[in-house]
């Protein structure tokens, strides 16, 4: 029996167990043929009232169970990622338009989070404080509660997952909201794998939905947490709501990364790893390099051989297993991706390699001689879009890599690494890569960005406890003091 195809998922959310949803069904298309690949079900406003109230009545028992009981779970949770990675791939590559190693990627790292998630569950959550009084003090951290997790579509698994997994490993329960694109990718495939882990019913709620979904989930009364991953734009907006009505919100938003590529590289490597980053996942990454920022001795040379690389780069369905890039989400997209292009070319921009599709299918694109106030330099493009620039000196380029509002990921490429470690320290930034690209996460490591990329270091690592989770303070003593009243 398949893992998806065995279960009453078609046409269902799942809340409480797999029920019709309260805003009927909707398609689930293949980006790369436009063919319904199954129909997932759509919840309403009601469904997430319903789902909050299912979460709060059994959260408390599941915070309550020992530690140990939890990580079972989780493990086999990770377990079943593995398992079932064959059937699972397929899925995410045709709802997704991952190419095949995009897919397995992201099956690694889920497993990854579960297990690491698993750790948490028994990790030491407190400390003894010292006191004036005769009395024990202490803090703790406990469950949050209720935790809404609204996620994206360009790598819906591990970008529901990672806060799943650790919210759950900590004691919460969860109102899981995914992109309506990828409703399996995101949330069905992560529903089956804690249901058939033995999850306790109504902990995890799957509400795939419209923004009044997401809406109704940020305003609840009884969800205490939100962990948005998204758009600077709907981050916005998400904030602002979570702020009017005091609750904590995680934001992971979107960038413009930057790659530094000093004069002492070795250049047909450095032009290998720009690539990576420019074209992985046809662009549609928050982390991707938006902007190649080149020493200009080699700047020409430099993106001359990226064109060469993005013109020999496969670019077709991704289910044939033979390609490089895969389609990109959908027409509205792809429309926005290209008009960036197209106005930064007439703004002055050369265009080296790509600037044309078919369908879904965009070419990667190189642009040179970019003005650094068009939009494909200036904007997240999130598309396969590589624009480079020169800089004159090492504080040419500090202050070109920091001009951007986005702070998520940088990355410098050089033949000192050190010389590269102190450059970096004067960008701002969340994350940091030495002699690598832009794109980079790991269950352990804390991840999130600052400036319009998002509120800090919210997951990953033992930053998920603080997302997770409340301080309380604690103090006990064997007898009532006397006091003068």
């Amino acid at each position: 029996m398949a893992f998806l195809d065995g279960a009453p998922w078609q046409g269902n959310i799942s809340l409480g167990g797999w029920r019709p949803g309260g805003a009927g069904d909707a398609p689930v298309a293949e980006p790369a043929t436009g063919q319904q690949l199954a129909r997932s079900g759509r919840a309403s406003v009601q469904d997430v009232a319903d789902a909050s109230a299912n979460a709060r009545a059994v959260q408390r028992d599941w915070a309550e169970r020992p530690f140990s009981e939890r990580a079972a779970i989780l493990r086999r949770a990770g377990q079943l990622f593995l398992d079932n990675a064959e059937e699972l791939s397929r899925w995410i590559i045709r709802e997704s338009g991952s190419i095949g190693p995009k897919a397995a990627l992201e099956l690694h790292l889920a497993a990854e989070e579960c297990f690491e998630a698993a750790s948490l569950a028994s990790h030491p959550t407190g400390h003894v404080l010292r006191s004036e009084m005769p009395r024990l003090s202490f803090s703790r951290r406990v469950p949050a509660g209720v935790v809404g997790v609204i996620s994206p579509f360009n790598f819906p698994l591990i970008l529901s997952l990672r806060s799943v997994a650790p919210a759950l490993a900590l004691g919460n329960a969860i109102l899981l909201k995914p992109d309506p694109r990828t409703v399996v990718s995101g949330g069905v495939i992560v529903a089956r794998v804690f249901e058939e882990a033995g999850l306790p019913s109504g902990l995890l709620s799957l509400l795939p939905g419209d923004a009044t979904v997401g809406e109704a989930i940020v305003v609840d009364p009884h969800v205490r947490v939100i962990a948005f991953t998204g758009s600077t734009v709907v981050g916005r907006r998400v904030g602002a709501l979570g702020a009017q009505h005091l609750k904590r919100v995680h934001l992971e938003l979107g960038g413009n990364s930057a790659l530094i590529v000093l004069a002492d590289v070795d250049l047909e490597r450095a032009v290998s790893v720009g690539a990576f980053g420019s074209f992985m996942h046809q662009g549609q990454i928050c982390m991707t390099t938006g902007r190649h920022i080149v020493d200009a001795s080699i700047a020409k040379e430099y993106a001359t051989l990226l064109a060469e690389h993005a013109t020999r780069l496969s670019v077709g369905d991704p289910a044939s297993g033979r390609v490089a890039l895969g389609p990109l989400i959908d027409a509205t997209h792809r429309d926005r991706v290209h008009s960036l292009v197209s106005e930064t070319v007439d703004a002055g921009a050369t265009l080296l390699a790509g600037g044309t599709f078919e369908e879904l299918f965009y070419r990667p694109t190189v642009l040179s001689d970019v003005p650094l106030t068009s939009r494909a330099y200036v904007e997240e493009v999130f598309g396969p879009v590589a624009p480079v620039v020169s800089y004159e000196s090492l504080d040419d380029a500090v202050a070109m890599a920091s001009a951007s509002p986005y702070g998520l990921s940088l990355g410098i490429l050089a033949g000192d690494g050190l010389r590269a470690l102190e450059l970096a320290s004067r960008i701002p930034t969340g994350a940091i890569h030495i002699n690598d690209h832009t794109v980079g996460d790991e269950a352990v490591a804390p991840f999130g960005g600052v400036g319009t990329s998002g509120n800090g270091s919210r997951m990953g690592g033992l930053s998920n406890l603080e997302a997770y989770t409340e301080t309380q303070w604690v103090t006990a003593q064997s007898e009532m003091p006397t006091y003068p009243f």
